[in-house]
């Protein structure tokens, strides 16, 4: 079922992804000095590496703005320099400075936002083995920034509106925070003219560095908005000249700017919810059941129970028998006694005897937070979809949003006792019901459909939230690169597939019930595509899935435990999304006192293909137990990405 499944899966892609696409451009010349404005400015240069590292030179002294992976130094000598005084960081990410711990002598001092100190200084602190939904910096436990592998020494940091002067240089130091949390343009102006040293706000063509570098919350836009208003400032001074940290320098940009201002608007209107999220939601959210005589407990139809009631967004619905057997979908959120004494009450009304499972319809922790207290005090087991296992029983070993751990302290993994394959129908009491793989808000997911009471139902978890008859509504989830929620294998996939299944009613999470949704379904399919249009705009890859999604290259496990004075291993996965090959050469960046085995990995991956590749880690007797980070030094058909994904080694 898994191989017809990828095969089916696959030429959906060569329909979605034709073969004319552009080939992959590099970001800039690579390895060679470049004067900027010679005419105008003929002491401002540019280099490229991995990013653009832009010198100020004074005689045979220079400021750098940004340093790569160091690639920069000995070049300097051939433009005359003998001495870098200052390195001035526009953010943290990694490949802005993944070089300087190279530099073992005559290291410069540093400068860097104020809002991104603790980034460079402390990198560990923002790695966590257990995560918590309140962790600073990330989205439900999973982090959007990136810090160095090893910590950088802060000498001075910059405010809002600061100013560095160098050499007779000013220079004004404004937060342009979006990109990341504290970035940060430096502007200098040379003859009436503002150069402006933007980081990453913006690339040439209007375009964005990244997607999941702007995303700091669950759907809600905050860092896009952010990133907008950033780019107005910078537009508001009327730069000469655009130097961003990738891609070409941009002459003239305030045309760009104004662009870019309305595709970040366009994309931030479609990526919010497309139903009332805390504000009309409760109202909304189910105008189909009715009251029982058990509190908080209401009837969908005569087998189909549900709770509701004031701002109740419990995950819960019971699907009931005649002969007292019950099947629960989803089940987290509420009080356990609440939960215990209303299926006590229902075994007193109903007559119910036992509860056969608990079906989870996503990885996600907030749907399966009492499957424990079912099992102990109701003997449950729980199903869930085979893809679905491996991110339930390890949570740990992802970087995803939102994952059991991050709700409740201790609560590590949980044991599927009956994992269906996609398409997989099963008898329960007379039912017929069919389990298929249906992503959306994330890829492990499943959507349960059969026939209750005379209509088709289906059980579609966090998918899709809406009131049918309001048709401004379209009804997708929060859409969270890191739930790993491509399009394709998410929200435009479920479009899709509810168009064909046809339901006659939506059960949804959060005590979601939606009757009639044809017309719902529509909007859902089409609004998919509009946000992947939208995406195609800004994205400054050849395929936007490399600018979306964090996970194209990660570690298996993301979080690797290994002794002192003893070897662990992990394998690297890598992802083609084009159709045609890719070659990959990726750098193993280990912490001091580990090393990693092969240290470098090469391949060529064919159309649409994963690889993993096993690579052991040594770790030193003398290394410090603790969290270091892990880095991956990616280059992708000769276009060098840098340190862009991490994983946690965990030394004991």
């Amino acid at each position: 079922m898994k191989m017809k499944r990828f095969i089916i899966y696959f030429f959906i892609l060569q329909i979605l992804f034709p073969a004319s696409l552009p080939a992959r451009s590099p970001m800039g010349s690579s390895g060679q000095f470049e004067q900027v404005d010679p005419k105008n400015f003929p002491q401002l240069y540019r280099f490229t590496d991995v990013c653009n590292v832009y010198i100020l030179k004074d005689g045979d002294h220079a400021l750098l703005i940004d340093f790569g992976n160091g690639e920069v130094i000995n070049p300097l000598r051939e433009i005359g320099v003998k001495k870098v005084d200052w390195i001035l960081f526009t953010h943290h990410h990694r490949e802005q400075c993944q070089g300087f711990p190279e530099m073992k002598q005559s290291k410069p001092e540093v400068a860097a936002p104020e809002a991104e100190r603790a980034f460079f200084q402390n990198p560990a602190s923002f790695r966590k083995e257990k995560t918590a939904l309140d962790d600073p910096y990330t989205i439900y436990g999973a982090s959007y920034v990136r810090p160095p592998v090893e910590p950088i020494n802060v000498d001075r940091s910059f405010s809002k509106m600061d100013t560095f002067t160098w050499r007779g240089y000013e220079i004004r130091c404004i937060e342009t925070p979006g990109d990341s949390p504290g970035s940060m343009t430096y502007l200098v102006n040379k003859d009436g003219r503002w150069y402006a040293f933007s980081g990453d706000v913006m690339l040439d063509g209007a375009r964005m560095h990244h997607f999941y570098d702007a995303q700091w919350d669950y759907g809600f836009g905050k860092g896009l908005r952010t990133l907008h208003n950033s780019a107005a400032l910078i537009r508001d001074y009327h730069p000469s000249v655009l130097l961003p940290s990738h891609g070409p320098v941009i002459r003239q940009p305030e045309e760009q700017l104004n662009t870019y201002l309305k595709k970040l608007r366009n994309t931030e209107k479609l990526l919010l919810r497309g139903y009332d999220v805390l504000t009309y939601a409760s109202a909304g959210q189910d105008k189909v059941s009715k009251p029982t005589e058990i509190p908080f407990l209401w009837q969908v139809s005569p087998h189909l129970l549900k709770f509701k009631g004031p701002e109740v967004f419990v995950n819960f619905s019971l699907i009931l028998s005649d002969n007292g057997h019950a099947l629960i979908v989803d089940c987290g959120l509420m009080d356990t006694t609440l939960l215990q004494n209303t299926l006590l009450s229902v075994k007193k009304v109903y007559d119910l005897k036992t509860i056969d499972a608990l079906i989870v319809t996503h990885m996600h922790g907030d749907h399966f937070l009492e499957a424990p207290f079912l099992k102990k005090h109701w003997d449950t087991p729980v199903w869930a979809l085979e893809d679905m296992v491996p991110v339930m029983e390890h949570p740990l070993d992802y970087d995803f949003s939102a994952m059991i751990p991050a709700y409740r302290h201790g609560f590590d993994s949980i044991r599927v006792d009956r994992a269906f394959k996609s398409g997989e129908t099963f008898e329960w009491e007379g039912y017929r019901f069919t389990v298929d793989w249906m992503p959306g808000q994330t890829k492990y997911a499943l959507c349960m459909h059969g026939e209750i009471d005379g209509r088709e139902v289906a059980f579609t978890g966090d998918n899709i939230f809406a009131d049918p008859d309001n048709l401004e509504q379209n009804g997708h989830e929060a859409l969270v690169a890191r739930n790993d929620a491509i399009l394709e294998e998410g929200y435009i996939y479920a479009g899709a597939y509810l168009k064909k299944l046809q339901p006659d009613i939506l059960i949804g999470g959060h005590s979601f019930v939606m009757d009639h949704p044809a017309g719902l379904i529509e909007r859902y399919a089409g609004w998919g595509y509009e946000m992947r249009k939208a995406f195609e705009t800004l994205s400054s890859e050849e395929d936007y899935r490399y600018w979306f999604d964090p996970f194209w290259v990660h570690a298996e496990p993301y979080r690797i435990h290994v002794k002192q004075g003893e070897e662990g291993v992990f394998r690297l996965s890598v992802r083609n999304f084009l159709n045609k090959p890719q070659e990959h050469i990726i750098k193993i960046h280990a912490p001091e006192g580990v090393l990693a085995d092969p240290v470098i990995v090469k391949g060529e991956l064919a159309p649409g293909i994963k690889s993993r590749q096993a690579v052991h880690l040594k770790v030193d007797k003398a290394c410090p137990r603790g969290i270091h980070i892990l880095a991956f030094d990616i280059s992708l058909d000769g276009h060098e990405y840098g340190e862009l994904f991490d994983a946690i080694l965990i030394v004991e």
